[in-house]
This record gives structure tokens, sequence and C-alpha cells, in this order.
């Protein structure tokens, strides 16, 4: 669950930062919302999380 808050949270800091530069437009980040709405009750759900759960192991596993 605090790995997908964290995916969240960076998204929308990201979100933010692209619509404050001018480089996504409020609508084009509207279309990219629903589209997490529809992925997350999609039968790909489980899949892409535990996508997400394995590559954020790996990367806090790796040691500078």
């Amino acid at each position: 669950m605090a790995v997908s808050i964290s995916v969240v949270l960076l998204l929308l800091i990201l979100a933010v930062i692209f619509m404050r530069n001018g480089g996504l437009k409020v609508s084009h980040a509207l279309v990219c919302m629903v589209l997490g709405f529809f992925l997350a009750g999609s039968s790909m759900a489980p899949t892409i999380s535990s996508t997400l759960t394995a590559t954020a192991e790996l990367v806090s596993s790796l040691r500078p």
C-alpha cells in the first residue's frame, strides 16, 4: 500500500509540474487520470501492481 501511495504522489507532483510549465494541459491530465481509474478496475490491475512492487523492491535493493 505504501508503494502505491508513493507512486500516486509522485505522479501527482509530476502532473502539477507539467501543467505549470505548460507541457501538460488540464484536459490531458484528466484523460490520464480517467485511464488510471479504468486500469485499476481492469483485469490487468494485479499484473500492474505486481510489476510496480517488483520494480520498487529492485530499486530499493540497489546500493550506489
